[in-house]
């Protein structure tokens, strides 16, 4: 079956099989997050991006496999309602930005710019993107296969049609600033990002939509 990242609450996940890593996006709660599940093809290790929802839902996705890790994009409770059940159920580790730890439910292993999170024998990259809330994530996994791209996990800092809520046109600056220098000026147009709602793009498909958001200033 051919992936196409278009989920809405209560509907199957839809997943993505890459040569070496598995992505499964769902939808949860209502307010249509999206959580996504990082599974190592190698070693069967899985990695949950945002237990935002519907810990029950998430929980069986896991499986029996279990998680390994789940990160916390960023502090909004809308991305982190199921995280605390989510860890009792499985023993993962939570991870998260200093920055936006202490508006999360439980302790977590911080992780800063440039830090790696692996998924078996997979990895993730660590952006540190400001603006959205001071320690707002993006994750990174580097398809190194012939033919494979980027694949870049964004919670609220980039959607579709532009960049996630700023609340001052000093964060609209921040977050506009690093996602041109650490993404957009870094990654390649094939880059497939997945947002923390709603459907995923490519980093080619809304280049050429920079100056407008510039100007629109949000």
């Amino acid at each position: 079956m051919t992936y196409t990242g278009e989920v809405s609450p209560g509907s199957a996940p839809d997943v993505r099989e890459l040569p070496a890593l598995t992505i499964t996006k769902m939808s949860v709660g209502p307010m249509d997050n999206n959580a996504y599940l990082l599974r190592c093809n190698e070693t069967g290790e899985q990695v949950l991006i945002d237990a935002a929802n519907e810990a029950d839902r998430l929980i069986e996705l896991a499986g029996a496999a279990g998680l390994t890790t789940v990160i916390t994009t960023h502090q909004h409770r809308d991305h982190w309602v199921g995280l605390a059940d989510v860890l009792a159920a499985t023993g993962a580790r939570p991870v998260a930005h200093p920055a936006d730890a202490p508006a999360l439910p439980v302790s977590v292993e911080p992780v800063t710019d440039g830090d790696t999170v692996p998924v078996g024998t997979c990895a993730l990259e660590v952006i540190h993107l400001v603006g959205h809330t001071p320690g707002s994530i993006a994750l990174l996994y580097r398809d190194e296969s012939p033919g494979g791209h980027g694949h870049l996990f964004t919670g609220d800092s980039l959607f579709p049609g532009g960049p996630g809520g700023t609340k001052s046109p000093e964060n609209f600056a921040s977050l506009m600033d690093d996602l041109e220098a650490k993404i957009f000026g870094r990654l390649p147009d094939d880059t497939w990002f997945y947002p923390g709602h709603g459907k995923d793009s490519t980093l080619g498909r809304e280049r050429p939509s920079l100056p407008e958001w510039h100007a629109r200033g949000w």
